[in-house]
């Protein structure tokens, strides 16, 4: 049987180099980050996936953990107002959640449900990129759940590198 697509992405994803994966999840975030007036190009996100990785300082670093950190922050409690964690929204079929009762009302659902995990998952793993060990639960849970795809292969990937700073609290 041969491995389905996210399987092999994922796969590679676990031997890519660190910094190429941190810049990809960068990119992915320019939207959400223009949104709150920090504007990052692919070159920027190269430099900035690699200062993290180093552990060297790069003065665009606190604007970025402190964006991040709220987005996130408000991913969570997007998840909250249907009464879940993100560990529990990782493990929550979308059919098993109240508040719908169209087809629109169900793809709704499952678009906020998945773009709040979406951005705890990756926002999370860039913030433990940044030294914040306070976010390291999410990719925990993530890799836990036993099931192999990109964002697992990610979490996994950040939980196990040697991070050179310690959360902000322990550098500021």
């Amino acid at each position: 049987m041969f491995p389905d697509r996210e399987s092999r992405r994922a796969e590679q994803y676990a031997r890519a180099p660190l910094n190429e994966l941190l810049a990809l999840l960068l990119r992915q975030w320019k939207r959400p980050l223009a949104g709150v007036g920090i504007t990052i190009t692919d070159a920027d996100a190269a430099a900035l996936a690699q200062a993290m990785v180093r552990g060297t300082d790069d003065a665009r670093l606190p604007a970025l953990r402190e964006a991040l950190t709220s987005l996130v922050r408000e991913s969570h409690d997007v998840l909250s107002t249907y009464g879940l964690t993100f560990a529990d929204s990782l493990n929550t079929n979308i059919g098993d959640l109240s508040g719908w009762e169209t087809t629109a009302d169900f793809l709704a659902l499952a678009e906020i449900k998945s773009n709040a995990e979406l951005r705890i998952s990756t926002g999370s793993a860039l913030l433990v990129a940044l030294g914040d060990r306070a976010f390291a639960p999410a990719l925990t849970a993530l890799v836990e759940r036993g099931v192999l795809d990109l964002d697992s292969a990610v979490a996994k990937r950040v939980l196990e590198y040697p991070w050179h700073r310690g959360t902000p609290s322990q550098t500021d």
